[in-house]
């Protein structure tokens, strides 16, 4: 993962860290040992594991994701989506920056004029809000749903572009000839 990237990474992390024993989600004495895990897979080449809420949640169960998500439902009026049930935009899938989206846990799946759709395990963590604000440049239509979600359509979108041919290259351009006169 690049730097720009794992720098996000890692701010997204720490402040969703932060966020959930604020809103008593987890304990101060969970978090730490997470957060010292989290650095070791930020290491691997497995953006799929990089999540201190994965490691909370699936290796320390001290956490339950339905339970983030229920509080992002009733404390900060997000929705949710299953992202199963949706298609990205083609041109989404084209453009789209896989390695933010891994490093933020967060995906830009619709527009709708000018509203951007972004399904987000990471809501609570201001650092993925701001990024996205920022990147899509108008506003935002934010839903909750599983790490497992994201992962599944990163790795989808990820395999899509892996099996397009490549863009075909431009014809070189000649100058014309002239007529002789």
């Amino acid at each position: 993962m690049a730097s720009a990237h794992r720098s996000l990474l890692m701010r997204a992390n720490r402040l969703l860290g932060a966020n959930l024993v604020e809103a008593n989600l987890v304990k101060v004495e969970d978090l730490e040992p997470a957060n010292e895990r989290l650095l070791n897979l930020a290491d691997t080449e497995m953006p799929r594991q990089c999540t201190v809420l994965g490691v909370l949640a699936y290796e320390m169960k001290v956490l339950r994701e339905e339970d983030v998500l229920q509080h992002i439902v009733d404390n900060e009026g997000a929705g949710l989506v299953d992202l199963r049930n949706y298609e990205t935009l083609e041109e989404l899938k084209k453009t789209l920056d896989l390695d933010a989206c891994w490093a933020t846990w967060s995906v830009p799946f619709d527009r709708e004029e000018d509203f951007h759709f972004v399904a987000t395990a990471y809501y609570l963590s201001p650092a993925v809000r701001t990024f996205w604000e920022k990147h899509l440049n108008g506003p935002i239509l934010w839903f909750g749903t599983t790490l497992e979600g994201i992962a599944d359509h990163l790795e989808k979108i990820s395999a899509e572009r892996a099996s397009m041919p490549p863009p075909l290259a431009p014809a070189p351009v000649t100058a014309p000839v002239a007529a002789p006169v």
